[in-house]
């Protein structure tokens, strides 16, 4: 307990030095005092009442290459999971319109890819596009990245890009053989370099020490940046996979990691991912008042159960938590690349090729939505924005 500061206002302050001997100190406090700090962290940062509440969705499901321990979708694993091709827009777009119905303003797209082939981007990058138009943030995992892949999904206007580490970089080895952690370094370090926000956590119950939970936070919270969301799951066993038969996580180390999560990044959203299904009322109260701040809902995740998004508005009113609300105004148009809307003086708000609209930026993705369904419904779209100038920024 002396490797950590009794002063819960030092743990605020965002740190990339944290050691390893820190980390496993919060691990071992005693719970009450843990989960003290981790709320006191999350009050400076955010609205201990505020749960962001995502979706996500298997655009591409099973045949995956990679052999990780815990996933049904690996092709070295005999799940019973067929393989999939990659879904339609509209099919993707139908699934983002109910996501945000029910109350998501975020949109996670997940592809079982090794790394996106180069015939994939163009569909990726449109469904990037055609739900960030729908006004939700996105969010894709495709696998690896090289530096070209990660400025295109930029370019297409991608909010965040989830890799996880998995677990300590020091049990890497026993979870996942075909990719190196170092591969998943350099990913992120892509994502970053690109200007994308990162989504990077862990997965805990597969047969891994405190120690080396220790290990995959403290490697978490000592990246040059600290990702902007940290997911941390719990396995959920499938049958077929080489962690079918784990044994179950004792509930209340799951709080603590979230807890731990919460001091080591306080600014990052911790997000209580895989594993609800499982997961108690009272378990879940507990990582909300550990610090977690943001969920999946939706009848799947990925391949696993997840709870319902009615379950889960009976649990946010039992507890006095509400939807944390997507912020249209930090998203204008200049965010969205590729994706033109008709301005209010009739142009096409690029002011480079000459038409009316090269003083309209600036308009949030509400509005612009708006404008762009109000100019379809009046006139028949020509060559480029709509406009008909005739440039290329449709």
């Amino acid at each position: 307990m002396s490797a950590v500061s009794p002063l819960p206002v030092a743990a605020s302050e965002i740190r990339h030095d944290w050691t390893r001997a820190e980390v496993e100190a919060l691990l071992d406090l005693p719970f009450p005092e843990l989960l003290y700090r981790a709320a006191t962290v999350h009050r400076r940062h955010f609205d201990p009442c505020q749960v962001q509440v995502s979706t996500l969705l298997s655009v591409k499901t099973g045949g995956c290459p990679e052999d990780c321990a815990y996933c049904p979708q690996s092709a070295h694993h005999g799940t019973g999971l067929a393989a999939s091709k990659l879904m339609d827009v509209d099919a993707v777009l139908e699934k983002a319109r109910q996501a945000k119905a029910n109350g998501a303003s975020r949109f996670c797209m997940g592809a079982a890819w090794r790394s996106p082939k180069p015939r994939d981007m163009p569909k990726v990058t449109a469904l990037i596009r055609e739900v960030k138009a729908l006004g939700l943030e996105t969010c894709a995992t495709l696998g690896m990245l090289d530096a070209a892949q990660a400025r295109e999904l930029k370019d297409a206007g991608l909010d965040y890009y989830n890799h996880n580490l998995d677990t300590d970089p020091e049990y890497y080895n026993h979870i996942i053989h075909t990719r190196t952690v170092q591969d998943r370094f350099d990913t992120l370090e892509h994502v970053r370099d690109a200007g994308l926000k990162t989504c990077c956590g862990g997965i805990i119950g597969m047969g891994e020490t405190r120690r080396q939970r220790a290990g995959l936070l403290w490697a978490l919270a000592t990246l040059p940046v600290h990702p902007e969301s940290v997911p941390i799951n719990q396995l959920v066993p499938v049958a077929g996979t080489p962690l079918a038969d784990a044994p179950p996580l004792d509930p209340l180390e799951f709080v603590r990691t979230i807890a731990t999560a919460r001091i080591l990044m306080p600014a990052s959203m911790v997000r209580l991912s895989a594993g609800r299904a499982q997961m108690s009322d009272e378990l879940q109260a507990l990582c909300f008042a550990a610090g977690a701040n943001s969920i999946f809902h939706g009848e799947k995740l990925l391949t696993t159960g997840n709870p319902d998004t009615e379950y889960d508005r009976r649990l946010f009113q039992r507890l006095g938590l509400h939807p944390m609300p997507v912020d249209t105004a930090k998203s204008t148009l200049t965010d969205i690349p590729g994706l033109t809307i008709v301005r209010e003086s009739g142009g096409c708000g690029g002011g480079s090729c000459g038409c009316s609209g090269g003083s309209g930026s600036g308009m949030t993705l509400e509005e612009a939505t708006r404008k762009r369904e109000a100019a379809q419904a009046e006139r028949e779209p020509e060559d480029g924005c709509g406009c008909g100038c005739g440039c290329e920024n449709g």
